[in-house]
């Protein structure tokens, strides 16, 4: 008789939901479950670390393991505290972009040039309300050089290669007045953290 399979909950923020099921249903990964916080907290990265909190307490004694799929995310330490208060294991890094592209690549793109713009999949499908409608720049258009002034390209992490997203990247890219590039990263490390630790 075949042991049962340990129960995981994995934790994360709302805007990896589709690439975290996509992985576990490719990988196949048994008796884990997917709860997430709303995507629109980054805008509120002090809120991340209680809503990581709640997750866990709510979880005890249902699971027998808890990951979660967040990087430090803007929340300067507070969420690794947590984490490490309630003995909970996070996925390494700052951000989805350095482990989407895997954190010594990201930081080399960084040291070649920090001017760069990110989107990921899910951002590049949401661009018009997290960015366009979220910042007010379809009813302040001169906010657009006080935001973005400073950026010099658009650098689209692909997670897959999908002719519609790639045209949402592109569009993004041409509101906000740059050049594209695209660079092929899959899941990267999200995947193989799901699949050493699931």
């Amino acid at each position: 008789m075949s042991a049962t399979a340990p129960r995981i909950l994995l934790i994360a923020c709302g805007a990896l939901a589709r690439e975290v099921l996509t992985i576990v249903e490719q990988r196949a990964l048994k008796n884990v479950h997917l709860t997430c916080l709303p995507a629109k907290l980054h805008n509120y990265p002090s809120k991340i670390p209680e809503g990581v909190r709640t997750k866990i307490r709510a979880a005890r004694g249902h699971y027998d393991k808890i990951l979660v799929l967040y990087g430090d995310c803007g929340t300067s330490g507070m969420l690794d505290a947590v984490l490490q208060e309630e003995g909970v294991e996070r996925i390494p890094g700052p951000h989805c972009y350095a482990f989407f592209s895997g954190l010594d690549r990201f930081a080399q793109i960084m040291d070649d040039d920090p001017t760069k713009f990110f989107l990921t999949d899910f951002l590049a499908r949401h661009f018009d309300k997290l960015i366009v409608s979220g910042f007010g720049l379809d009813r302040h258009p001169e906010m657009k050089e006080l935001l973005f002034g400073n950026y010099r390209g658009v650098v689209y992490l692909a997670q897959t290669r999908d002719a519609e997203l790639l045209g949402y990247a592109e569009r993004a890219a041409q509101k906000l007045g740059l050049p594209l590039e695209i660079i092929d990263t899959g899941y990267g490390e999200l995947e193989s953290f799901l699949s050493t630790s699931s």
